[in-house]
């Protein structure tokens, strides 16, 4: 619990035998009440080993659902637990768990209810191995995404994120992709709802054992990014409308 906020972590995982077990030692478990796995039909032991060191919730995919397929599974399932506040952690040490306490504290004082972990906040990504090409196109899809979608964020493509059950609750995030581009969508739908969104600094580790999409799926990832923030401009202006920004049933 933080202030009385039940906080639960959700963990999208596939192929993260080698990197799950010291993400998960590193959850503060002080202010963290429930964790959930969904492993996506990975082909290792990730969800053997998920039981294995203690985590109490694990759903495993029998077929690959992708990324944005796995997070629905996620939300879901901490929305049944009675979660306040969703933390969403990558299990594969790319991300530092040491800053869901102060991401988690955040929306639990009613600061915010969305926080992103920055890798472009204080230079972390190209100090933590982020490929040239990939922060150069980080850089201007979110100049694009800015401007079409009129907010000042330093980055939309972080995977760690921290949501608060209004937003889960508000946002239709069933009607969006089961691939990559799934978070954009989400923050898209944050932001066409009216919920403001904060971020904080985050470090960040590119390693061998670190998820990351190629250079073909990336391509693809950024025409999807453009797509979502266009549709985003485009309904707010009235002059289109979008599955994507229908309120949830």
């Amino acid at each position: 619990m933080i202030l009385g906020k039940k906080l639960v972590v959700v963990l999208p995982a596939y192929n993260a035998a080698k990197t799950l077990e010291q993400t998960y030692n590193e959850i503060p478990f002080d202010v963290v009440d429930d964790v959930v796995l969904v492993d996506d039909a990975s082909k290792d032991d990730t969800a053997t080993l998920a039981q294995r060191i203690g985590i109490a919730h694990v759903i495993r995919h029998e077929k690959n659902k992708g990324y944005g397929g796995n997070q629905k599974t996620c939300y879901d399932k901490a929305l049944s637990l009675g979660a306040d506040i969703v933390v969403m952690l990558h299990p594969d040490y790319q991300y530092t768990p040491k800053l869901i306490a102060p991401m988690a504290g955040i929306i639990a004082n009613e600061v915010y209810p969305c926080v992103l972990g920055s890798r472009i906040l204080g230079g972390g990504a190209r100090k933590g191995g982020m490929p040239l090409y990939k922060y150069i196109s980080n850089r201007a899809l979110t100049f694009v995404q800015n401007v079409l979608m009129g907010q000042k964020l330093s980055e939309y493509h972080t995977g760690y994120r921290a949501f608060s059950k209004d937003v889960l609750q508000t946002v239709n995030y069933h009607a969006n992709s089961d691939d990559f581009v799934f978070d954009n969508e989400m923050l898209a739908q944050i932001c066409f709802a009216g919920f403001q969104i904060a971020e904080v600094t985050c470090p960040t580790k590119y390693f061998p054992e670190a998820s990351s999409i190629n250079f073909q799926r990336s391509v693809k990832y950024g025409f999807g990014v453009l797509r979502v923030s266009l549709s985003f401009f485009l309904q707010k202006l009235g002059a289109g409308k979008f599955k994507l920004f229908d309120p949830k049933t």
